[in-house]
């Protein structure tokens, strides 16, 4: 099972999902600014990523600066409470299948996943 963690207003997400399903892949369709993830969803999309979570936000959003997130001593727990908080701030599309994960930056990552 395929899962993507999808903002349909964004055309990165759009053109990720466009290849997912051009490939035949059926995808749950996680629409994360109307249902955020928690903390620990948060976490484990991460390790499966295999980033931080400062590579994970959106550095361009608003509420990345007026929350001050460029500063280097918040901690990786701080950084997912405000992802949590301000979704925003998530990098997307993400898109999950078992123990791993692609953001669609690029949207062909995906291809390497399915």
């Amino acid at each position: 099972m395929v899962t993507i963690y999808h903002n349909p207003r964004c055309s990165k997400s759009r053109q990720t999902l466009n290849l997912l399903e051009e490939n035949n892949v059926s995808a749950e369709i996680v629409l994360y600014l109307e249902t955020p993830p928690s903390a620990s969803i948060l976490e484990d999309l991460i390790y499966k990523l295999g980033i931080t979570p400062r590579e994970l936000l959106r550095k361009g959003e608003d509420a990345y600066k007026e929350n001050n997130l460029k500063d280097p001593e918040l901690s990786n727990a701080q950084l997912i409470q405000a992802m949590v908080k301000n979704p925003k701030l998530i990098e997307r599309p993400i898109v999950v299948k078992g123990n791993k994960a692609v953001l669609g930056r690029p949207p062909e990552n995906v291809l390497d996943l399915i």
